[in-house]
C-alpha cells in the first residue's frame, strides 16, 4: 500500500466530555491499495491531541471509524466502548493522541459493511462476510497514522491496541512502540462472537483469556 503528500489541513480547539483537546485534520493521497480492497484516492484522518506529547512517549490510540458503533451506539461491536476507554485514559494521564482513521468496516466502506451485517445475520462471522463480498478480511492500512505521528514529531509511543498488526505497522514505519496498552473492554453477549473472531482469525490479543471461551 502507498501513501504520499500527507499534510495538515486544519487545527482548532476541541472541548469534550473528557477534557480539552486540539483537533487536527490531515489528508494524504493513496497511490496503491491492499489486494482484495478498493483504495480511495484521498485518505483522511482526524487527530485529537491533549497535553504535552513530547515529554515522554504518549498514549496513542489508532481508532478506525465506526459510524454504527461510535455514533449510533451499536452493540454488534466493541468500537464505541474502546473509543471512550481511550479518551478516558488519555484524559486521566493528561496527555495523549487519538488518531481517528476514515476506514469504516475494516476499510470496506459503510454500505459494504451493512451488506456484511446482513450476511452475519445469516450465520457468517465478520471475516467470512467480508470475504464473501469479495474483500480481504481486513482492508485497513496504517501508513496514515504513522505519517501523522511523524508530522507531530512523535517517534515513540505507548500504543493502546489489541491488534498486533498496528504494533507491527508502527514499528515498520519507524515509530517505536515502547509499550502495548490493552484496549480490551468488558465483553457483552451481543459482540462476544465478534471479539472471538478477531482473536481466533485475526490474531488479536486476548488480555482476558475467558474471552476465548465458546459462547
Amino acid at each position: 500500500m502507498g501513501l504520499e503528500n500527507v499534510k495538515k489541513i486544519a487545527e482548532a480547539d476541541f472541548p469534550t466530555r473528557w477534557g480539552a483537546f486540539r483537533i487536527l485534520g490531515f489528508e494524504g493521497k493513496r497511490t496503491a491499495g491492499k489486494k482484495g480492497c478498493q483504495p480511495c484516492k484521498t485518505e483522511g484522518l482526524v487527530a485529537l491531541v491533549m497535553g504535552d506529547v513530547h515529554a515522554a512517549p504518549p498514549l496513542v490510540r489508532i481508532h478506525s471509524q465506526c459510524l454504527t458503533g461510535d455514533v449510533f451506539g451499536s452493540l454488534r461491536c466493541d468500537c464505541r466502548l474502546q473509543l471512550e476507554l481511550a479518551l478516558k485514559k488519555i484524559s486521566a494521564e493528561g496527555a495523549g493522541i487519538l488518531l481517528y482513521e476514515q476506514q469504516e468496516g475494516r476499510g470496506i466502506g459503510l454500505m459494504a459493511k451493512l451488506r456484511a451485517y446482513e450476511l452475519q445475520d445469516h450465520g457468517r462471522d465478520t471475516v467470512e462476510a467480508n470475504e464473501e463480498l469479495g474483500y480481504a478480511a481486513d482492508c485497513r492500512g496504517y501508513e496514515m497514522p504513522a505519517a501523522v505521528l511523524k508530522l507531530l514529531n512523535v517517534d515513540a509511543i505507548r500504543l493502546m491496541t489489541n491488534n498486533p498488526d498496528k504494533v507491527n505497522a508502527m514499528e515498520a514505519a519507524g515509530i517505536k512502540v515502547v509499550e502495548r496498552v490493552s484496549a480490551e473492554v468488558p465483553s457483552q453477549k451481543t459482540f462476544a462472537a465478534y471479539v472471538r473472531t478477531k482473536q481466533k482469525k485475526m490474531g488479536h490479543i486476548a488480555d482476558r483469556p475467558e474471552d476465548l471461551r465458546p459462547a
